[in-house]
């Protein structure tokens, strides 16, 4: 996405040259910027990169492409296992008024986020005419049809909105369980229950998001063709972006205004700010959670996405068939043989760190949900039964 500035910033370069900048520690770093720009921008930005055949570098023996199927599954482990702790949420015991007013909340977030939606919506029609301008006239991908490149763009920036957007609905459903159940379990007298409900809320949460994002980049990497991956990965993140952008900074206001609103409240009727009589009380509510939940999930969502995103970049952009010619050759004066095994082995190279990079992050989907039960099982072991405990203590 960050190319859609190239053309403006190889503007600015050529100011900057003619202002001729002259301290060596500047004029490096516009130099190396000035050169990856130039790179992006020949090789189309983004949308036109073009992602080696995974299949052609093993590893213990399985190829690449296989062994990322793999991950696919470790994905549905991960969605299996938020869903699973979110299940446990909901059949925790709670008292009726309290389930009754964390539906109520709920109810009111649900307003909320499908007005937020219909506004996305409205957003993302905007987002597109930019994109069919972009793509469609100003930089159009080379070598691709604007009438195959455009339609896909659009799709994935419309599938990267909605899993921003699904991520975080699912998040302050979870949340408003969590609320309830762990009110209810204070009045048992024993605080791990306190500190325990709202751990499992988080990990169910943070599990779902971390496992949709990385199913919906595997199937991008694993069955998109790689000459179109590009405009799927550019699209995706434009998506999620704006997704993230308007459902964080909506949120953030959208709690102040409700937290302001119940301070009137409080002054004109004489009453506390969470007295049940003050009908600014459930907006509150709502508003703590579309800025302290809605937001960051969708938020987190976004930053998990386009890291991902922009490493992938950097890798199909810095791993170029130039670094392997012999000593002397260019892309101009070497042969085609030589310019052929010179791509062969950039490609192997480029291999190697995608799956590498995808498999850390599967690694880590597996090394949070087995740190998530041990931890748990410490902390249960030493303080389920306490009196009294510090509630930093199980986190460190």
């Amino acid at each position: 996405m960050r190319t859609w500035l190239t053309n403006a910033w190889s503007q600015c370069l050529r100011f900057t040259n003619h202002l001729k900048f002259t301290k060596f520690g500047a004029g490096a770093a516009f130099a190396l910027l000035a050169a990856s720009v130039a790179r992006a921008d020949e090789a189309g930005g983004e949308a036109n990169l073009k992602l080696p055949d995974l299949s052609t570098v093993s590893f213990l023996g399985i190829d690449g492409h296989k062994l990322l199927l793999f991950g696919i599954l470790f994905c549905l482990f991960g969605l299996v296992f938020g869903l699973v702790i979110y299940t446990r949420l909901k059949n925790l015991p709670v008292h009726k008024s309290m389930r009754d007013i964390s539906e109520l909340i709920y109810e009111t977030c649900k307003t909320y986020l499908t007005t937020q939606g219909k506004f996305l919506l409205l957003l993302w029609v905007f987002i597109a005419i930019v994109i069919v301008l972009y793509f469609g006239w100003l930089a159009p991908v080379p070598g691709k049809s604007i009438g195959v490149t455009l339609p896909i763009i659009l799709l994935f920036s419309l599938i990267g909105m909605a899993g921003s957007y699904s991520v975080a609905w699912f998040g302050i459903r979870v949340n408003t369980f969590a609320n309830s159940r762990t009110a209810f379990a204070g009045l048992g007298g024993k605080p791990f229950p306190i500190n325990h409900i709202p751990l499992q809320a988080g990990m169910s949460v943070g599990m779902m998001l971390i496992s949709v994002e990385l199913l919906m980049m595997l199937i991008i990497l694993l069955f998109i063709p790689g000459d179109y991956a590009g405009p799927c990965f550019i699209g995706f993140a434009i998506g999620e972006s704006l997704g993230a952008a308007a459902l964080r900074i909506a949120g953030g206001i959208f709690t102040k205004i409700a937290d302001i609103g119940s301070d009137l409240m409080k002054i004109v009727f004489k009453i506390k700010e969470d007295d049940a009589r003050n009908p600014g009380v459930i907006a509150d509510c709502t508003g703590d959670n579309a800025g302290d939940s809605v937001g960051p999930t969708a938020d987190g969502f976004e930053t998990y996405g386009v890291t991902g995103v922009a490493l992938i970049t950097f890798i199909l952009l810095a791993i170029s068939p130039e670094h392997f010619l012999p000593v002397g050759l260019t892309l101009q004066t070497a042969s085609a043989a030589v310019i052929a095994k010179a791509t062969a082995a950039a490609n192997t190279v480029q291999v190697q760190l995608l799956v590498w990079i995808f498999v850390m992050r599967i690694i880590m989907l597996l090394a949070s949900a087995l740190a998530y039960f041990i931890n748990g099982s410490i902390a249960k072991a030493k303080y389920g039964n306490a009196d009294e405990m510090n509630f930093e203590a199980p986190l460190t």
